[in-house]
Order: structure tokens, then C-alpha cells, then sequence
């Protein structure tokens, strides 16, 4: 129970008299305990009797009054238990903060001497010497962040992934490898990554490189604004260039991912810079880059019609599926799903970038399940997605919750045109749209969202439904109130079954 008004007002006319409480119609000696705002009062009038012996650090996180050093001779009044409104209770007062960066806890206990009289004679004041024990601040407590924790898992899933496979390659594709065949490139360009982002993410940032915001996005993303972006200018490279440096340049087939891969980075990069000139989130119009994406497909599928590449079977525009089904030959519609695969894997890349460490993340993990599908068929393009994945991880490094980069169009198309070389080039297609399976809900959710709200509008003739709160779906989870971390954590882990699944698939299948 609280202290009755008549008490109340007994203990602020003693605060009164010392100087901490001011007299007068805010702050009057009659006033209950509700009307009296006790931290105001003793951190405005503690500096006056204090001086530069008490020193106040106020942070706008901390809901309390910090006391960092005080001598014994600073007060000449005692406090003995205390409760956070300045009544006395039965309990020691602790102040201690509730904030992520709370570094000190600050105890007030009683430790004998003259108490305050509960009496009505206001006439007894103690001059004991202070009975305020400070604890002093203790260590800062370093709080480790939740891109850290989440980047921590992923990468030692991948290791411990790819060092099973190195282990029991024999069994896998009946033929000798070297060792850590799939292990060594994706750690050469996940340490190659994470070093050159240290060099890129400050140039980057000084060549005023930034990420436009879409205006009809999430408000929560505010504070991305002047991001760096364009970060697949230097991570893509680098899995491109390891791959090349272990395999060599006699691999017709790495050659040729590694040149759509860069078409496909090089139309990022037009989109990017035109965005940036602009000062618009939309740079090149979506038709053109439509029109571009399919024409580096049709040029891929040309060339591999035309080109001898390695592989176990006597025919070209082969898909090996699961038994019963086998080896089905497409023919020339083999350059149609080849076309399509290059444009939807591009832009559901592209289109799961909108969240840090999503895109990135994800498709290192799709990376690793294609090393596994065509292993059996062309193990140099495994060494390619093993390369690929690693320079993905190195860049989580620093696009990580919260990103100090973004990939941009430039990172997202080119991650996209390399996994679409994969499947093309040994005709795994079917373990790629599993091993992306997060990329094609994503494309899905946008197409889906796009044509109900067309057809409602038509339907009503007015406004348009709309499935999703925002497309794509990654926006919509923000939206119902799904926390970012916890959105790119369950993405990573549907990604590792999905990638488990589409290497399972694509061994069974070859």
C-alpha cells in the first residue's frame, strides 16, 4: 500500500527544506506522491549541491538517473529504502536500465545511520554521512547481434555440408576426386569475399553508390536509406575468378556459366546505374530488361547446341529425371525452357533481395544444391557452385542484419544467370526450381498478386484486391508483424532442406 497524502507530504517538506524539492505550484510540499516527478527533482537539484563532484550521463534509452562517481562529503542526508518514486518503502531502490546497450546496473541500498523520522516534527534532520552505495559500472556488455548469430549457422551448415560430400564423394559419383574437392573453392572465395568487402563497402560508400528506396515500400526500412549498393561488383567476380583458377580454362562449360553469369551482372549493372542517375528505385523499364535477359538465354542455349561439352550421355537437350521417368529429350524446346529459366531465375533473385542477407544467403545455399545435382555429370560446374556459393557467404559478412551494402540488380541478376547456366548446361532443371524453391514463391507471390488485383479492378471497375499485403511475400511477413531476422532465419532454413532435397534429386536422377 502507498504512503497516505499527509505522510507523503511530511517526507517533501524535509526534501524541501535541504533544497532538492522547489516549493511553489509545480512542485508544493502539499502535492501527493502522484504529482511529484522525484527523478526531475533530484537530478536538477543533486548537480546544485554536488557541483563537479557528481557527474549525470542521461541516455535516451535509460528510464533512470545514472550517478557515475560521488565522494562521501557530496551530500549531507540520508536515504534509507527508497522506491523509484522517492517514497520510502521496504526494499532497496535499483536503478538499472531495460535498454539492448545497458551497461551499468546502480544499487541504492541502506547501510545504516539515522533514517528519516516518519513523525510530523519536520524540525529533525539527520547530518549522518551519506548512506548511498554505488555500485561502480561494471564491463560493457557486447550484445551479439542477430545477423552474426544467424550468419554463424548458415556458414557452418555449408562446411559441415560440403566436408560430408568431400568425405563420401566415392559413393556419390563412383570416381576418384581430389580432396576437399567441393570444400577448398567455397572457402577460398567466402575468406577472398569477406576481405575484398572490407576494401569495396567504404569506396562504395565514398563514390556515393546508394540504394534508392521504393517509395511504395515498408516503413521499416527507412533507415536502409543511403546504403551502399552495387556490392556484386566485387563478390561475383571473385567466385567467377576461383572457379576458373581450379578447374582452368579447358572447361568449356565453367567458361560459358561464367559468361552468362557476367551478361547477366552486366544488365544489373546498366539497371543500377540508371537508377542511380535517375535518383529513381526503377532504372532500365522492366521490358527491356526482359527483352535482354531472354536474349542471353537464347544466345546460351544456341551456344550449347553448338559447342562439344562434356557430358556422361551421347545426346544434347537431354533432362535426366527421377526413375520411372528417366531421360526425356525436349529438342528445340530445350531453348525455350532454357530462355525461361534464365529470365525467371534472374528476376526471382532479384525480387528476393529486398531483405538483408536474404538473397545472399538463399542462393549460396542453391548453389550448394546444384554442386550436388550435376556433380555426377560435369564436377567442373560443381567446383563453379561451390565458388559461387562461398563468394555469396563472404558477402553476407557485411550484408548481414544490418547490411552495410547491398548486392543491387548487379549481384541479383548475376547470381541468377549462374544458377540458370548450371541447369542448362547438364539439364538439371528440375533440382534448380527445388533448390529455388524460395525464388519462384517469391516471382510467384508477385505475378499472383499482380494479375488478382488487375482482374478485380477490371471485375469491379474500381479499386483492385490484393492477395498479399505487399509483394512479395517477404513484405507481406513484415507487414503481419514477422521481425526481419526471424523472416531471413526461417528462409535459410526451408533453403537448407530444399537444397538437401534438390541434390538428392539430382544424384537419383543422373
Amino acid at each position: 500500500m502507498f504512503p497516505s497524502s499527509s505522510y507523503s507530504s511530511s517526507v517533501n517538506l524535509r526534501l524541501t527544506r535541504l533544497g532538492i524539492l522547489k516549493t511553489g505550484n509545480r512542485f508544493s510540499p502539499s502535492r501527493t506522491r502522484n504529482d511529484i516527478s522525484f527523478r526531475y527533482c533530484f537530478s536538477n537539484n543533486l548537480k546544485k549541491l554536488c557541483g563537479s563532484r557528481c557527474q549525470f550521463k542521461h541516455q535516451p534509452r535509460r528510464s533512470s538517473l545514472c550517478i557515475r562517481a560521488m565522494d562521501e562529503d557530496s551530500m549531507d542526508m540520508a536515504f534509507d529504502d527508497w522506491d523509484s518514486d522517492g517514497i520510502v518503502g521496504d526494499s532497496a531502490f535499483i536503478m538499472s536500465s531495460s535498454g539492448d546497450d545497458s551497461d551499468t546496473d546502480h544499487l541504492y541500498n541502506p547501510v545504516g545511520g539515522t533514517e528519516l523520522s516518519s513523525s510530523n516534527d519536520h524540525d529533525d534532520i539527520s547530518s549522518s554521512p551519506p548512506n548511498i552505495l554505488l555500485h561502480r559500472n561494471r564491463r560493457k556488455t557486447y550484445r551479439i547481434h542477430r545477423g552474426v548469430i544467424i550468419n554463424a549457422g548458415l556458414m557452418a551448415f555449408s562446411v559441415v555440408f560440403l566436408l560430408l560430400v568431400d568425405c563420401y564423394s566415392w559413393r556419390i559419383v563412383r570416381q576418384p576426386l581430389a580432396p576437399y574437392y567441393l570444400t577448398r573453392p567455397f572457402l577460398i572465395s567466402a575468406v577472398a569475399a569477406s576481405c575484398a568487402g572490407y576494401l569495396c563497402v567504404p569506396l562504395f560508400s565514398s563514390l556515393k553508390l546508394h540504394q534508392i528506396l521504393r517509395k511504395e515500400g515498408p516503413a521499416t526500412h527507412s533507415h536502409k536509406k543511403g546504403t551502399p549498393t552495387m556490392g556484386g561488383l566485387f563478390f561475383v567476380p571473385i567466385g567467377i575468378t576461383t572457379a576458373i583458377a581450379i578447374v582452368g580454362s579447358s572447361s568449356v562449360e565453367v567458361l560459358g556459366a561464367a559468361v552468362a553469369t557476367l551478361a547477366f551482372g552486366a544488365i544489373g549493372l546498366l539497371d543500377d546505374l540508371f537508377s542511380s542517375i535517375k535518383n529513381h528505385n526503377y532504372g532500365l523499364p522492366a521490358w527491356v530488361k526482359l527483352l535482354l535477359e531472354a536474349a542471353v538465354g537464347l544466345w546460351f542455349s544456341y551456344w550449347l547446341d553448338s559447342t562439344n561439352i562434356s557430358s556422361p550421355y551421347s545426346m544434347k537437350m537431354l533432362v535426366p529425371l527421377p526413375s520411372p521417368l528417366g531421360l526425356i529429350y525436349l529438342g528445340k524446346l530445350y531453348q525455350v525452357l532454357t530462355s525461361f529459366c534464365f529470365v525467371s531465375m534472374g528476376n526471382g533473385v532479384n525480387l528476393t533481395d529486398g531483405l538483408d542477407g536474404l538473397a545472399g544467403g538463399t542462393a549460396a545455399l542453391a548453389f550448394m544444391g546444384m554442386s550436388i545435382a550435376v556433380l555426377p555429370i560435369s564436377p567442373d560446374l560443381a567446383i563453379f557452385g561451390a565458388s559461387m556459393a562461398g563468394s555469396c557467404i563472404g558477402f553476407l559478412v557485411h550484408n548481414r542484419y544490418r547490411a552495410s551494402i547491398f548486392m543491387g540488380d548487379t549481384g541479383s541478376l548475376a547470381l541468377g544467370g549462374a544458377l540458370a547456366a548450371m541447369a542448362a548446361c547438364t539439364g538439371m532443371f528440375f533440382p534448380l526450381f527445388i533448390s529455388s524453391g524460395v525464388f519462384v514463391i517469391e516471382a510467384l507471390s508477385v505475378i499472383v498478386q499482380v494479375s488478382y488485383l488487375k482482374s478485380t479492378r477490371w471485375l469491379y471497375r474500381g479499386a483492385g484486391r490484393r492477395i498479399f499485403r505487399m509483394a512479395p511475400f517477404h513484405h507481406h511477413l513484415e507487414l503481419c508483424g514477422f521481425k526481419e531476422p526471424l523472416i531471413v532465419a526461417s528462409t535459410y532454413l526451408i533453403s537448407s532442406i530444399l537444397c538437401i532435397f534438390a541434390g538428392y534429386i539430382g544424384l537419383i536422377s543422373a
